[in-house]
């Protein structure tokens, strides 16, 4: 699990709108020079606040969204090089699963033809080999193969997102994107969504990028954990390590916002302030206005990524 399957290098992703009466153009700067390694056969898992660029990251490693500058490679390929035909085998080989199964299931069309498309599009397999592909994802992900002819409208919420990682399952992907998958979900059908993701991961060794907010779940699911503020990734570890041993001041603010059965008298950390503007950003390090231990220098100098140990890195001055 050692073997890198995505490398990202300093990757920035800027949105752009009309604002005001003469048109003037906003920048909103979601990614803001991020690094970043996807291991083989691992569960990589990016929190933070809502709007700090946890989704935009994920649509630029999938090419949904166009990145400013930097540099996305797949098995060393640089993807934002690629010529058309491989960026065709790449989008083949890299799937996502939206947040609301909802809407990201065509009503219109019957679960059969939804699954087949891809198949159809991407493939030249015989009708007969697309069919029995089609009814084996579908008892992968814990549904009946009799249920191919109905609609969404006739599934429950669970029932739908299974379809929707079918659907990311019949390209037979490496690398998988778990985009807030269980938070449209009630939370008594999150926990069997969650167990068939981590089954799918040991069995067939997907590679996974989930993305959550949700503290508890993601130390379940993930093996190393990215924290992201304001487009830039302030620290990367193992889940066990960050758990255990946040460094980051935003970290642990987060991490002291999670209910616990135990410790429940232990003090909580409450940042103050808003959360500034990504088309605003603040000089320094980003986190200097919200927080409780900032330094003189953070509101001018942006900190480097600071080792703690073997997989734990923190971008944060305390720890110089």
């Amino acid at each position: 699990m050692d073997e890198e399957l995505i490398k990202i290098r300093d990757l920035y992703v800027e949105y752009k709108s009309d604002k005001g009466f003469f048109g003037d153009t906003q920048i909103t700067h979601a990614v803001n020079g991020v690094s970043l390694d996807i291991k083989q056969g691992e569960i990589l898992a990016v929190a933070g606040e809502s709007g700090c660029g946890k989704s935009t990251l994920a649509k630029a490693i999938i090419q949904l969204v166009p990145a400013k500058s930097g540099k996305i490679y797949f098995k060393n390929s640089d993807v934002l090089k690629m010529p058309k035909n491989e960026l065709k085998d790449f989008k083949k080989s890299v799937q996502i699963i939206f947040q609301n199964p909802y809407s990201s299931l065509d009503p219109k069309m019957k679960i059969k033809d939804t699954l087949i498309e891809p198949l159809k599009i991407n493939t030249k397999l015989s009708d007969k080999e697309i069919e029995n592909i089609v009814k084996e994802k579908l008892q992968q992900v814990g549904l009946d193969e009799n249920c191919i002819n109905l609609y969404p409208h006739e599934f429950s919420g669970g029932q739908r997102q299974r379809i929707a990682i079918a659907r990311a399952l019949v390209l037979n992907p490496e690398f998988i994107l778990a985009d807030e998958p269980v938070s449209a979900l009630d939370v008594s059908i999150q926990a069997q969504i969650i167990n068939l993701l981590k089954c799918l991961k040991e069995e067939y060794e997907f590679t996974f990028m989930f993305i959550s907010h949700d503290l508890s779940v993601i130390k379940y699911i993930a093996d190393r954990v990215a924290i992201m503020y304001l487009g830039e990734i302030v620290e990367l570890a193992d889940t066990k390590d960050l758990f255990k041993n946040p460094k980051h001041p935003y970290t642990k603010a987060l991490l002291s916002s999670v209910p616990q059965m135990k410790h429940r008298d232990k003090e909580k950390i409450v940042l103050t302030g808003d959360l500034p503007s990504p088309s605003n950003l603040p000089e320094g390090c980003k986190f200097h206005t919200r927080c409780p231990f900032a330094l003189q220098k953070c509101s001018t100098q942006v900190p480097d990524d600071i080792r703690i140990s073997n997989n734990h890195y923190v971008k944060c001055f305390l720890y110089e």
